[in-house]
Formats: C-alpha cells, sequence, structure tokens
C-alpha cells in the first residue's frame, strides 16, 4: 500500500512538471520515429554481409573434385567454381600453378565448360593459360578437335580474307592462316569449353589475349578492378558483358566477333579500346558509359552497330570505320570530340535524339546512295559545338522526315555550316527545309481534318462506321488538338491509326479565301524549289535562264525572218536557217547539262518552266500566222538596235519598244537581214529581255509592229524581272560575303 502511494505521488509530480499542452503522448510520434531510424541503420552491416554470398575458399582438393565430377547445364559439362575465393597472388604461388595446370590439362583434352559465377578473383587471372594451345597454320589443326570445332577455327581464314585490306591480316593468325608454314607465332589458345563470368569480381589483371573461345563468354555484371587484355580474341559464339564494370582498362584491340556482342549497360572508368576488331553480327553497346577515351577506329561493323543511350564523357574515335548495316546513336550524348574521318557508311546513321556537345568530325567519310544522318531531334547547339565534313558533301547527307519538331535543327545545323564558310552544305539544309515546308502546305491541302469532316467523309477516308461515328461524338466533346489523340477512342487501334495517319490533320478549318493563299504558298514554293533549289542552286538558275534566251531567241528570229510565202515570199537564206538551228541546238544541250545535273527533280524542273514559257508564246504565235500579216514596212525587220554605241551594257530600266518619238527614231536603224552574223541579234534581244544584259540595245520598231509580236516581247519582259530578281537572290545565297537578300525569306 505504500508503495502504491508512493508512485501515485511520484506520478502527479511528473505530470504537474509537464504542460497540459505537452503530455506523454506528444513524445510517441517522434519515438517510433527514431525506433525506425534504429532498426534501419544500425543493422546494415549485418543485413548486407547477409546479401553477399558466401565464397569457399578453393582450395587443390575442393578444385579436384569439381574437375572428377563436372556439372551438366544446358547440354554442356561444366566445371562448377561458383561462389569461391580463389587466390591467385604471387605469395600464394603453390596453389596457383597447380591450379593452372590442373584445368589447362582437364579444359584442354575435353570440351569442359568453366562456371566463375559469383567467384573472388585475387590476384591476376591469366585465362589464356587455361586453353590448348595448338598451331593454326592452314592444314595444321591439332586432330583433336572435333569436326565442328575444326570447322570453327577454319571460319577464321574467312574473316581474314574478307579483311585483307584492313587491319586484321596484322593479326598474328591471320599471318598463319594466310601461310603454309609455321612460325614462331602461328599458334593460338582455344578455350573450349562455355566461360561463365556472371557477377564475378576480378581484382588482379585479367588476361585472355591470343584466345578463341569456341563457345559462349557471359559475363554479365562481372567486375574487372584491373586492366584486361582481350587482344586478338576469338568469339566463335554470343557473348555477354551486360552490365559488366571496366574500373582500368578494358583492350579489345584486333577481336573477332563471329557471333552477337552484347555490351549493353557496361561501364568503362578508363580507356576502353576496339580498335581493329571485326564485328561479323549485331554489337550492342546500349546505355554503356564510357568515361574516358573510346577507341573504334578501323573496326568492321558488319551487322548493326548499337550505341543508342550511351555516354561518351570523353573523346570517341570511329576513325576509318566501315559500318556496313545501321548505326544507331539514337539519344547517344558526346560530350567532348568524335570523330568519324574516313569512315565507310553503306546503311542509316541514326542520330535521332542525340547529344553532340563538343566537335563531331565526319570529314573524308565515305556514304553509299542508300545512307544518310538522320538527324531527327538533334541536340546541337551550334554556338558551343560544330560539325564537321567535307565541303559541299556533307550537307547533302542530313535526311530529316518531318519539318514539325526539326526546325530548330535544321536552323542550328545551317548556322554552323555559314560559320565555316561552308555555304553550299548550309543552302543544301535550307533546301531540305523548304522541301518539308512544302510536303506540309500540300498536307494541309489535300488531307482530311478530322475536327470538321463528315462522317460520310470519314468512312470514305478508310474508317469503318462505328469508328466515324466514335470521332463524331468524340469531338463534340473536346476538338482534337492532334491526331494522336485518336487513339484514347477504344474503336480505333494502333493499326488504322498508322494506316490513315498521313492523310488526316488537325486544325482549324480553312475558309476558301484561306484555302487558295495556301494553295497560292504551295505553288509559288513548288516553282522556287523546281527553278532554283530555293535560292540555293546557281547552275540550275543558270541552266533554266539559257533555255529561256535560247527558246525566245529562236521564237523572235521565226516572227521577223518567216513572214510569209504568198504572192511574194519572205524568209530566212538557208544558211541563216541552219546557223539559228545549230546554234538552238548548242545551247539548249548545255542548259539541258545544268538542269540535270543540278537539278533534285529535273524532268519536273522541265515540266515547270515548260508551263511557264510554251503555252502563252505558242498560242500568239499560232494566231499570228493565222491571221496572216497585212501591214506597211514588210520588208523592214521589226526589231532596231541603237546605233550611237555598240558595247556591253546592264539594261535594267529598259523597255521592249522603242518611244514614239522622232530623235529616237534616228537613233534606231532597223536589223541588217543581209549580214550573215544577223541571227545573233535575236539571242541578243532575248538576253536584253530576260536578264536585262546585252552586247547591243534591241528593241522593237513603234511603226507598223503587229500587236502580237509586242505581247511576246513584253511576255519575255515581265518573265525576265521575274528571273532577274531570281538570279540575284540566288546568288547573294550562294556567294560567300554576297549576303545582301541572304535573310530574304
Amino acid at each position: 500500500m505504500h508503495n502504491l502511494s508512493f508512485k501515485h505521488r511520484y506520478t502527479q509530480k511528473l505530470n504537474a512538471k509537464i504542460p497540459k499542452k505537452l503530455s506523454l503522448r506528444t513524445f510517441a510520434l517522434p519515438f517510433a520515429f527514431l525506433c525506425v531510424l534504429l532498426l534501419l541503420f544500425l543493422p546494415l552491416p549485418a543485413w548486407a554481409a547477409q546479401t553477399q554470398p558466401e565464397r569457399t575458399p578453393l582450395t587443390l582438393k575442393l578444385l579436384q573434385e569439381r574437375l572428377r565430377k563436372p556439372t551438366l547445364r544446358e547440354g554442356n559439362l561444366t566445371v562448377d567454381l561458383q561462389n569461391m575465393a580463389i587466390d591467385l597472388r604471387p605469395e600464394n604461388a603453390t596453389f596457383r600453378d597447380a591450379f593452372y595446370q590442373l584445368l589447362r590439362k582437364e579444359l584442354g583434352t575435353k570440351p569442359l565448360g568453366l562456371d566463375l559465377s559469383n567467384a573472388l578473383i585475387l590476384g591476376d587471372f591469366i585465362g589464356s593459360d587455361l586453353g590448348l594451345r595448338t598451331p593454326l597454320y592452314a592444314k595444321a589443326i591439332a586432330p583433336i578437335f572435333t569436326p565442328t570445332e575444326q570447322e570453327k577455327l577454319e571460319r577464321l581464314r574467312f574473316v581474314c580474307l574478307e579483311s585483307l585490306a584492313i587491319a586484321l591480316p596484322n593479326s598474328k593468325d591471320c599471318r598463319s592462316l594466310l601461310g603454309t608454314e609455321s612460325t614462331p607465332y602461328s599458334e593460338i589458345i582455344v578455350f573450349r569449353g562455355v566461360l561463365t563470368l556472371v557477377q564475378t569480381r576480378f581484382n588482379g589483371e585479367v588476361k585472355f589475349s591470343n584466345t578463341f573461345f569456341l563457345q559462349s563468354v557471359d559475363a554479365q555484371g562481372a567486375t574487372f578492378l584491373q586492366p584486361t587484355n582481350w587482344t586478338e580474341t576469338r568469339f566463335a559464339r554470343p557473348i555477354n558483358f551486360t552490365n559488366a564494370n571496366f574500373q582500368q582498362t578494358s583492350n579489345f584491340q584486333g577481336s573477332i566477333f563471329f557471333e552477337k556482342a552484347n555490351f549493353k549497360k557496361i561501364k568503362c572508368r578508363e580507356n576502353a579500346d576496339f580498335q581493329g576488331s571485326f564485328f561479323e553480327n549485331t554489337a550492342n553497346f546500349n546505355q554503356a558509359i564510357f568515361k574516358q577515351l573510346a577507341k573504334f577506329s578501323s573496326v568492321q561493323w558488319q551487322g548493326n552497330a548499337d550505341f543508342s543511350e550511351v555516354y561518351f564523357a570523353n573523346q570517341a574515335q570511329f576513325t576509318k570505320g566501315n559500318f556496313n548495316h545501321f548505326l544507331l546513336l539514337t539519344e547517344v550524348t558526346f560530350e567532348q570530340a568524335v570523330s568519324f574521318r574516313e569512315a565507310e557508311f553503306n546503311q542509316l546513321v541514326n542520330l535521332q535524339a542525340a547529344n553532340i556537345l563538343n566537335q563531331a568530325d565526319f570529314s573524308d567519310a565515305r556514304f553509299t546512295q542508300e545512307a544518310c544522318l538522320s538527324v531527327s531531334g538533334l541536340t546541337f547547339n551550334s554556338n558551343q559545338a560544330k560539325i564537321l565534313g567535307n565541303p559541299g558533301e556533307i550537307g547533302q547527307m542530313f535526311c530529316i522526315p518531318t519539318l514539325q519538331g526539326n526546325q530548330n535543327v535544321l536552323r542550328n545545323l545551317g548556322q554552323n555550316f555559314r560559320q565555316q564558310q561552308q555555304v553550299a552544305d548550309a543552302n543544301e539544309l535550307e533546301y531540305t527545309k523548304q522541301r518539308l515546308r512544302l510536303i506540309e502546305f500540300g498536307h494541309r491541302l489535300t488531307a482530311i481534318n478530322i475536327n470538321s469532316a463528315s462522317v460520310a467523309s470519314l468512312i470514305n477516308l478508310g474508317f469503318s462506321a462505328t469508328q466515324a461515328q466514335a470521332i463524331a461524338q468524340r469531338r463534340l466533346l473536346k476538338s482534337f488538338r492532334n491526331s494522336s489523340e485518336l487513339l484514347t477512342i477504344a474503336d480505333i487501334d494502333l493499326e488504322k491509326y498508322t494506316q490513315l495517319s498521313d492523310r488526316l490533320i488537325v486544325g482549324e478549318t480553312l475558309s476558301i479565301g484561306g484555302w487558295l493563299l495556301q494553295a497560292w504558298s504551295w505553288l509559288a514554293l513548288n516553282v522556287l524549289l523546281l527553278l532554283s533549289g530555293y535560292g540555293t542552286n546557281f547552275w540550275l538558275v543558270f541552266g533554266v535562264g539559257g533555255l529561256a534566251i535560247a527558246y525566245f531567241g529562236l521564237l523572235f528570229w521565226l516572227v521577223d525572218r518567216y513572214r510569209r510565202l504568198h504572192p511574194v515570199p519572205i524568209i530566212p537564206t538557208s544558211y541563216e536557217t541552219i546557223s539559228i538551228l545549230v546554234s538552238f541546238s548548242v545551247l539548249e544541250f548545255f542548259s539541258l547539262l545544268a538542269i540535270f545535273r543540278n537539278a533534285q527533280q529535273p524532268w519536273l524542273t522541265l515540266g515547270c518552266l515548260f508551263i511557264i514559257i510554251v503555252p502563252v508564246p505558242m498560242a500568239l504565235l499560232i494566231r499570228l500566222y493565222q491571221q496572216g500579216r497585212y501591214h506597211g514596212l514588210m520588208d523592214v525587220s521589226y526589231f532596231t538596235e541603237d546605233g550611237t554605241f555598240r558595247q556591253l551594257r546592264l539594261l535594267i530600266g529598259r523597255l521592249p519598244v522603242i518611244p514614239r518619238n522622232e530623235t529616237f527614231r534616228e537613233r534606231y536603224m532597223p536589223l541588217l537581214c543581209d549580214r550573215r552574223w544577223n541571227w545573233l541579234n535575236y539571242y541578243d534581244f532575248s538576253l536584253n529581255n530576260l536578264v536585262k544584259l546585252g552586247f547591243n540595245d534591241i528593241r522593237l520598231r513603234d511603226e507598223h509592229l503587229p500587236g502580237i509580236i509586242s505581247a511576246l516581247a513584253w511576255y519575255q519582259w515581265s518573265l525576265g524581272s521575274i528571273y532577274i530578281t531570281l538570279v540575284l537572290w540566288t546568288l547573294s545565297r550562294t556567294i560567300p560575303g554576297l549576303n545582301l537578300l541572304i535573310y530574304l525569306k
């Protein structure tokens, strides 16, 4: 009873000292939180120790036991050394020598695999001492190998022959196979079984140089704390280094990978050297990280090379590489310079969403007709980084599917080449940009707007009746903002969307006036692209102008010299006819040559030019000969020249007909039709009208002039005003320094 009263009094005193708002319950939550933290962090070393595999120290007795009783895995006999701690340090030399001797004896005579998964290797691991050393020169392969193994060894000869002009013939085994006699370098180490290094940790150096693996190598998650040497190693079966961690230099120089090579998510903290290697199948470096220099020079990539999402923190060298299939660089990041100098690309190079933060060098690279640089979504700032390439060539290698989302890419690339004075490449990118704009204009004019199209139109487009009704009900609630929102409708699947997405458009419905304005923009842009490459190709403009000058010169000669047959013939001489036809043919030939060599679509360019210069003049010409000519001065030329000067003149303000003034009539004299060189004057007049430049000031007379001939001259003069503007604009965009109109778009 005394104890109870004491506890009661003590509790009352304690509660009296605690304020009313701070009872013991108030401390319950912080106290519980503190307990949780203690539970989480204090036992951490113990838990960590439990997650690590318990490694058994490998002894000679245990090794002999495992060699006597190999494990059967996936149809292959394997020496199981999983979860072992293998001490190969110099202070344990007795065990180390016996370890290599015992394994070499068993692995060499039998096709046994070796499983070192989750093992800890202390000291240097000389993997090449585990294989069977055998001569490899022609017809001297050791008979111990099975026919299948001999066939794999023989495959190496074909690789050497395929790569005769590259770096591989310098390797030891290639020199041996291509020779007929044994040499000190004609031996190779053959590893006959499967090698498994999953989660293996190597504390020392790893050496597998000049080794031929006849079976697969699986090194997923392996950790190499010291340098690894895989020089001139041959892998006959697929290899897997996924998530491998190379803390020091990794050397695969001159290696050959006959099957798929998987280096996905590897981490190389020091230099990685793959120079002169040969990948006969797919090479996967997806999501790899290279902290230091990555050397891939003179590598043969016979299959796809996948470097998607790879991070290069230092320089990357792909010089003289041969990419026979796709090179995937999607979302790759190049922090420092990357070099593709003298590389050869036979298929697409995908740089979609790649990040180039320094310099990318494509100088002297060779691209086949199927190859291009896909740069859709490329992150590239021309003020901080740059792309190098052969002037006049690299700009043609970029390919972008759509303008949407890539305008900034094209702008930065164009600015990059303008800063390097590579105007032709910058103009090529500008041409690409405007061609994509033309496609967008055409799409807006012809595609169906799903926000306004009727149900019947949607059905005619390819949607089912149920899908069309679902679209109509969906847009009543909310208009579509982009075509991909169609996938939110349950009745529309991805296949249907992919099939019809190119024929759909989302946006406000165009009025008749808006549609006509859009059509005019499409037409004007089309003409600029066809006749001048949007001001980026002077020789194309030159060819178009030469063809028009020759054509109108022939027409003017015809209407002036071939007037009538009856009652008194007024026709040109045979010499003059032959001269004008021969000169016309020569001018047309060189003009057509310029067009076909420089136009992207030469036949469409000729068709566009035909529509401009043929229908109206031919209609006037047909009407002229239908009605005949009955006027004064029939024997006098319609064309007159300024007799006071004979010099090259720039005649921008000149009009094709002389004024009605007596003083001008005295200065301008009719052409002399009896001169053998008279036919040149008609080309001069055509040149005056189109280019505003001529050797003589030749115009039409103002008396007894048929209106049709005057209309023909004024038509060409009007085209000439447009043409000379096009010429000046093109010159300003193609000649460095002459940039008066470079931003006129």
